[in-house]
């Protein structure tokens, strides 16, 4: 009688999950759509790149958003570019190059309201990687998903609610180059989850294992010069003086670039498996470490590393943190995007012994760019400025809220 009870339960237990099913476009198309469309709302914030009153954001595999930030109080999203596959942008001059997918693609902005695409760089960038063994039509461009819902009989209950099969994108190996140092020629700054990096005429990419060289002497013409293999996992790149520093899911490595076009690498230090954004100045290289990604870690920490010998790298600190990702500097100043923690600011002047200057509470933070006392944060919720004249009292200028 136990047997066949449980065998008429299990005829009436159903299964409900989702299939995500890409929509696709022709290579062609995508190319065409790529122009200044009218503005749309912010609804999943990614990298962040500043250059002079312009803020260019970057919306999550489907583009970038133009904001003129004249006033920082009331920033305005002059236009939205389609770019399917975009995570990452950098803007030298009249030029922003931006990726799709695997390509590099070089956009005249002379005037934001009518961007012009210039040229394709193909092949810069390594293939998605996709959830469930899904491989997509290499001839085409994925523009966006299609959820179907999906509800069956099953022989046994589900665990839990049911399961999702998620034919979606699963991981970017990527991270927006921040404070440079002191370099001239880099015409903008980025966050510390970039991949890209501007110093003088070159652009420095990473992809998973390399770091790709082209000249943009010419900006709307970029040529490959070089393609340094430099590792496994590389997700991160930030720029200072005449040095790259490189983050992988399981190190950091440092790059000198005396000779733009060759880069050398010097010194390197091994971490536990995390991703792992990066930002230095003379002595020493701020490291955050995350678990709970693709990158498979289990550490949430910081780790301060001396770099005065940059062929000898060494650990000397480590702090605890909860879900570290991007981080800033300017002086004695360290801001730490800590998650679901907040933004954190801590007085750096003694890396041995950090003091918490202040904290931004409630917002699921991204990536930072610390600059003249400005701050602009990406979080979960969307892009915020705070002044940081006083950094125990972070004052906030304006928002622009996910919507």
């Amino acid at each position: 009688m136990v047997f066949a009870l449980q065998s008429c339960l299990k005829d009436n237990v159903t299964r409900t999950y989702s299939i995500f099913e890409p929509i696709y476009k022709s290579k062609a198309e995508v190319l065409a759509e790529i122009k200044s469309s009218t503005p749309v709302s912010i609804s999943s914030p990614g990298k962040i790149y500043m250059y002079g009153n312009y803020i260019f954001l970057n919306e999550v595999n489907k583009g970038v958003h133009i904001i003129d930030n004249s006033n920082p109080a009331s920033p305005v999203i002059k236009a939205f570019i389609n770019i399917p596959g975009n995570v990452d942008i950098a803007v030298k001059g009249s030029t922003l190059y931006a990726d799709l997918f695997t390509d590099l693609v070089v956009l005249d902005i002379t005037n934001p309201l009518n961007v012009a695409l210039q040229k394709v760089v193909p092949k810069i960038f390594p293939e998605r990687v996709y959830a469930a063994g899904f491989t997509g039509d290499s001839t085409k461009v994925i523009v966006g998903w299609t959820e179907k819902v999906i509800k069956e009989k099953v022989d046994q209950p589900p665990v839990g609610r049911g399961w999702i099969r998620a034919d979606a994108l699963l991981s970017v190996s990527s991270a927006p180059a921040g404070n440079s140092g002191g370099v001239k020629s880099i015409t903008g700054i980025a966050g510390s989850m970039s991949r890209f990096s501007i110093v003088n005429d070159q652009l420095y990419a990473v992809n998973n294992t390399s770091l790709k060289v082209l000249n943009i002497a010419t900006m709307n013409d970029p040529q490959l010069q070089n393609t340094v293999w430099v590792g496994w996992n590389i997700e991160t790149i930030y720029p200072f003086k005449n040095k790259l520093f490189l983050g992988s899911s399981n190190g950091m490595f440092i790059f000198d670039i005396s000779n733009p076009a060759a880069p050398v690498r010097e010194g390197s230090v091994a971490h536990f498996r995390a991703c792992d954004p990066v930002v230095a100045d003379n002595d020493y290289a701020f490291v955050t470490l995350r678990a709970g990604t693709f990158c498979q870690g289990t550490n949430n920490q910081l780790d301060v590393i001396d770099v005065q010998n940059v062929m000898s790298p060494r650990l000397v600190k480590t702090y605890g943190l909860t879900n570290p990702h991007g981080l800033a500097k300017d002086g004695n100043l360290l801001f730490i995007c800590d998650g679901s923690d907040g933004l954190k600011v801590y007085n750096a002047s003694n890396v041995m012994d950090l003091q918490l200057l202040d904290r931004i509470k409630n917002l699921e933070t991204y990536d930072v760019i610390a600059w003249n006392k400005r701050l602009l944060l990406v979080a979960k919720g969307g892009l915020y400025q705070y002044d940081y004249s006083d950094p125990s009292h972070l004052s906030l200028i304006s928002k622009m809220t996910v919507k």
